[in-house]
């Protein structure tokens, strides 16, 4: 009995001090990860201002993994970067204009901006942005979506915590 609860305790503090432990189950809290619904939803994540991870799935084995590390990496980068899962069978027309024919992949899109109205007739309560898409393509884990923000200058944290 005694050896459970030592066991127990030793598996507490490696989760708590260790950075890179990888064991599941983990308690993440909440669900980070916004489940694709329309494209209008998208566009009020992009006005937000945060950078959005986007994973275009499908069903299959790999999915499975994606989902696990997409919900650790949302919950590590919450409120200063969204992720977003869209699985493609059910919203095609958003899916195929990416124009990718392998899946699953993942896409960041950044930085919108409110254009410019160009032009004398464009409507004022029409916004235009331009975002910059950025295709993922380091580990698909916490620590590489750490390092690719930290390679493209993308802020995922806030700059008043050490």
């Amino acid at each position: 009995m005694e050896e459970q609860a030592f066991f127990a305790r030793m598996m507490a503090n490696l989760r708590a001090t260790c950075k890179y432990y990888t064991g599941y189950p983990k308690d993440l809290g909440p669900a980070r990860v916004i489940h694709f619904t329309s494209e209008r939803q998208f566009v009020q994540l992009l006005h937000e201002g945060h950078p959005v991870v986007v994973a275009f799935t499908i069903r299959g084995n790999y999915t499975k993994h994606l989902d696990k590390v997409l919900e650790e990496s949302a919950v590590e980068f919450y409120p200063h970067v969204k992720f977003m899962r869209v699985e493609c069978p059910k919203y095609p027309g958003f899916c195929i204009t990416r124009q990718k024919k392998e899946y699953p992949f993942v896409e960041i899109f950044h930085g919108p901006e409110q254009a410019a109205n160009q032009g004398r007739f464009a409507d004022p309560n029409i916004t235009k942005y331009s975002v910059k898409v950025l295709p993922f393509n380091y580990d698909l884990s916490a620590y590489g979506f750490r390092e690719f923000f930290k390679r493209h200058g993308i802020r995922s944290s806030d700059p008043k915590q050490p």
